[in-house]
């Protein structure tokens, strides 16, 4: 079987790098890191008018209708540029979970506001801890009035509605929709800047159900998000296995390029193993996402576990490959440390997915 995408989405694949490369540089990420903006709205709007936001949304919504495919590609090029938007969390996560559990009045009213990007949206999901388990799961949502706080919530402050995760009049964990305009909203501080993250407190905040799936719509959500965000992974690793092999073959020590000692050698070997790997392994994620096969989500675990190892390896051997350069500000190195630490916590934790991972695995050879 060829998991490899058409021409067309190559030829896409290769637009949006050079967009990104124009119009993301690292000048346009440091902004959002040295605090000046919390994202980069002009890219944003930029993105937005392309259609980039509703790649897998529906036209009869207000999308592309690219497909997932599409939306796979563009995940790896924004991964790559380290964009500071909040792409993943409107596109992956919070359309996501409305076109696959909302209602059809619920995805006209939603879905083609944040295709073109006059909605931002957010999932809220965790209460403090990384992981997202059905026990964390303490705020409710009462006749229609959700009480509660989530933190912390990728792009959070920024966002316009959040799909938050709650317990119905049932104690069920379960998928509401929340408008964010009267929230109290607190900023946090984490390791990556370049993504807004905050804390959302609701006080008998208004809200509309999605569907009636239970966790385990919520879980779909997940399964599916963590494919996307592979992508952005593995192109985050790419371009750090780029930015230590340009380096290896221009930094000069005893009167030879540093790549050619075998130290050097071994760690581009591993990155680029692990990079492969990954790499592999969402191809396979965009070929059941797309297909929405029964083992979607056995390919999401993988291609998650297998794509946050790979973009830390790459993202800590370029620091190491760069040397004592590697760890100073004025290098970029530290952006993509930075980036592969947020996505990986961002839908829970390795050891979560790992754990998922083989519970799947488990329960396939038991059948």
């Amino acid at each position: 079987m060829n998991f490899d995408f058409s021409d067309d989405l190559k030829q896409l694949r290769d637009q949006a790098r050079r967009f990104l490369s124009e119009r993301c540089t690292p000048a346009v990420v440091r902004r959002s890191l040295d605090g000046e903006e919390t994202y980069a709205a002009d890219l944003w709007r930029e993105i937005a008018e392309m259609g980039w936001i509703g790649a897998a949304i529906p036209e009869a919504f207000g999308g592309a209708g690219l497909g997932y495919e599409g939306l796979c590609v563009l995940a790896e090029e924004m991964g790559r540029a380290v964009a500071p938007v909040p792409f993943g969390s409107t596109a992956y996560l919070a359309a996501e979970a409305i076109l696959t559990a909302g209602s059809d009045a619920q995805r006209r009213e939603y879905l083609p506001k944040l295709a073109d990007g006059s909605l931002i949206g957010c999932l809220a999901l965790a209460e403090g801890n990384g992981n997202p388990e059905p026990s964390a799961i303490h705020a409710r949502a009462v006749d229609g009035r959700l009480t509660g706080a989530k933190w912390p919530v990728p792009d959070g402050g920024v966002a316009d509605i959040a799909v938050v995760v709650a317990r119905d009049d049932s104690g069920q964990a379960s998928l509401f929709v929340a408008d964010l305009k009267n929230v109290r909203r607190h900023d946090l501080h984490t390791l990556d800047p370049t993504r807004n993250h905050a804390r959302l407190d609701f006080d008998a905040t208004p809200v509309e159900r999605l569907g009636s799936g239970g966790w385990g719509a919520v879980q779909r959500v997940l399964d599916r998000a963590a494919i996307l965000f592979a992508f952005e992974q593995v192109g985050g690793a790419d371009a750090c296995l780029q930015m230590a092999r340009e380096y290896a073959l221009e930094r000069y020590a005893f009167g030879r390029p540093i790549g050619s000692f075998q130290a050097i050698k071994h760690k581009l070997a591993d990155m680029y193993v692990a990079l492969e790997l990954a790499r592999s392994n969402a191809y396979y994620g965009a070929w059941a996402l797309g297909a929405d096969a029964t083992d979607l989500p056995l390919a999401a675990a993988t291609a998650r576990v297998s794509a946050t190892e790979a973009f830390h390896l790459a993202s800590k051997e370029n620091i190491q490959t760069h040397g004592g350069i590697g760890f100073t500000w004025a290098v970029d190195c530290h952006l993509f440390y930075r980036r592969s630490k947020q996505l990986g916590l961002s839908i829970g934790s390795a050891p979560f997915w790992k754990d998922r991972l083989v519970d799947l695995l488990e329960t396939r050879n038991a059948a």
